[in-house]
């Protein structure tokens, strides 16, 4: 019989102490939390707090709670009170709160935070998340966010932001923030390589060649300001420096696509047709570019300068297809139908630029009553022609642009038109119709006009005019005109009826006429207008658009035109005006 074993005596235990600090209730909060027990873990957090009041990691693990428990509200008290009594750089905190805001479905609350995060915060933890809560924000609030910048990203945000709007044609807003870019990173290349092209659409040539060539001094394989700098050089007539460039680009063969378009583009433009056309077929062979309505336009333009004439028409055909708003592929289908009609004819101008020649667009917006439609306002390679023009296109040119810039009337045009009105060497007569256009934009302040070496300030609101004084009588008829006008004049037409009115002052200051029948004297104005346009129109037409007999408004005209002669003028030109 086998002996048995006695249990051994129990030992009593050593007792160990607990720690009861905020370590211990952080531990137990976070077994609370593995278990769900959110009011536990909100209660062990609570105590963490007490133990640790001034540790904002304690504070902010108590409003993840709160928050998980949907009492948003007060997860933002103590977030709030981390950020304004013990930890201000906690700037996660900001993200949290848009988080709860967004929650209590306070969108404006939450944008408000997620700006304050993203522009304070150094390091970009939750940027990703950051960016996708910015989406949500504009579906809900219906419009962009108020967003200036992001620290984490400083400088690729704003330089994003940039690109937009050159892109959108916007290219003083564009300048101005690549601006102040390049001055607080200076080693930003891609941002003052878009300066440059900034400068250059605005048609300020010499600070685009000023900036291209200081990213050249930086890094002289740069291909982007390579490509700019010939263009800049082709516009200059430097012949000799773009022969060598060209020469060098020619031998150039990128690997990244964004390269090949860029050097694509940039040899078409300088004429190496053969060259653009090589790399633009390179391009249609990927997948992601090949369904480019635009990309077809320019490797068309360059199988037709290359005599592949019956390639380009496939090319534009395949772009007609893609893209059937456009009337860019059809314009140029049309010439090439033209030319196999009438092969003697003068060849026409076939651009790669993707939008109609410029001449073109004028003329089909002035034979059109809506004059330009809302989307070609926004195109950037039209709005770049514009300021281009507007710089180094010739008069008659020049006054088709103010015109246009009119209709367009956004901030970029008024401060293109004052900066025209700067330039001294500019007519007098552009001057005026400038003026007349920021008028009508709405700007009343004074603006300064150079003539020469003289800068003298004058008020666009009131008709441009030596008279030392211009009264309000005046000018209602000038504004009761335009009222009655604007629909069947254009631009010019209203600013020369303008110019009659104030010559017709002029010649008789001071004696001037009592103007109290204010419908009598414009129907007087609008009816030489037209007369001096070479349009049809009879007393009985101004009569009852000014609400007045055939006879009042005859006698009205007869006054205006014996003291102007605008009818003896007009005889001479066109003997059967009467």
């Amino acid at each position: 019989m086998k002996e048995r074993k006695r249990p051994a005596k129990t030992q009593r235990g050593k007792v160990l102490p607990i720690s009861m600090d905020a370590g211990f209730f952080f531990e137990r909060a976070v077994s609370s939390l593995d278990r769900y027990r959110y009011d536990k873990a909100l209660k062990y957090f609570r105590k963490a707090v007490e133990y640790e009041p001034n540790n904002p990691v304690n504070h902010c693990n108590m409003a993840g709670i709160l928050s998980e428990m949907g009492d948003y509200a007060a997860s933002n008290e103590v977030l709030q009170t981390v950020l304004e009594e013990i930890d201000p750089s906690m700037t996660e905190c900001y993200f949290y709160m848009a988080n709860n805001y967004a929650n209590m479905d306070m969108f404006e609350a939450a944008e408000e935070a997620l700006i304050r995060y993203l522009e304070e915060d150094e390091q970009g933890q939750f940027l990703s998340e950051a960016e996708e809560m910015i989406d949500l924000l504009q579906y809900e609030l219906d419009r962009p966010t108020k967003l200036k910048s992001i620290k984490s990203r400083h400088g690729v945000y704003e330089h994003d932001q940039a690109r937009a709007l050159l892109e959108e044609g916007k290219f003083a807003q564009a300048v101005k923030m690549l601006e102040e870019l390049v001055q607080s990173l200076p080693d930003f290349l891609a941002a003052r390589n878009n300066l440059a092209l900034g400068y250059y659409y605005l048609g300020l040539f010499h600070k685009a060649v000023e900036t291209v060539e200081e990213v050249l001094v930086k890094d002289p394989g740069n291909l982007h300001a390579l490509c700019n700098l010939a263009i800049f050089y082709q516009h200059a007539g430097n012949r000799e420096a773009l022969e060598e460039l060209a020469g060098r680009l020619e031998n150039i063969v990128p690997f990244h696509q964004e390269h090949v378009f860029k050097l694509a583009t940039t040899m078409g433009i300088l004429g190496r047709h053969e060259a653009a056309f090589g790399h633009f077929m390179r391009l249609m062979r990927g997948n992601e570019t090949n369904l480019d309505a635009s990309l077809y336009h320019y490797a068309a333009v360059a199988a037709y300068h290359t005599g592949r004439k019956a390639e380009a028409e496939q090319l534009w055909n395949t772009a007609k297809r893609l893209d059937p708003k456009s009337s860019v592929p059809g314009y140029y289908l049309n010439i090439l139908s033209q030319e196999r009609e009438h092969p003697e004819a003068e060849p026409v101008p076939v651009n790669y630029q993707y939008l109609l020649p410029f001449e073109e667009q004028m003329k089909r917006w002035e034979a059109s009553e809506e004059g330009i439609p809302a989307e070609m306002k926004e195109n950037p390679l039209i709005r770049s022609s514009f300021f281009w023009a507007l710089r180094h296109g010739d008069n008659k040119t020049k006054l088709q642009v103010i015109q246009a810039m009119g209709l367009i009337a956004d901030r970029e045009v008024e401060e293109a038109l004052q900066a025209f009105l700067l330039e001294p060497e500019e007519d007098a007569y552009l001057k005026e119709m400038a003026l007349f256009v920021l008028r009508n934009l709405g700007v009343n302040q004074p603006l300064p006009v150079r003539s020469g070496a003289t800068t003298t300030l004058v008020d666009p609101s009131r008709v441009t005019t030596q008279l030392p004084v211009w009264r309000s009588e005046w000018q209602a008829v000038v504004d009761l005109a335009l009222e009655r006008m604007k629909r069947s004049f254009d631009l010019q037409q209203q600013h020369d009826m303008e110019t009659l009115w104030a010559d017709f002052l002029t010649r008789l200051y001071p004696d001037t006429p009592t103007v109290s029948h204010l419908e009598g004297w414009a129907a007087a104005l609008e009816y030489l207008t037209a007369k001096m346009h070479g349009q049809s129109v009879t007393y009985e037409q101004v009569a009852q658009k000014y609400n007045i007999s055939a006879s009042t408004a005859r006698r009205y005209v007869q006054r205006v035109d014996e003291v102007c002669g605008v009818k003896e003028k007009l005889a001479e030109i066109f003997p059967s005006v009467q």
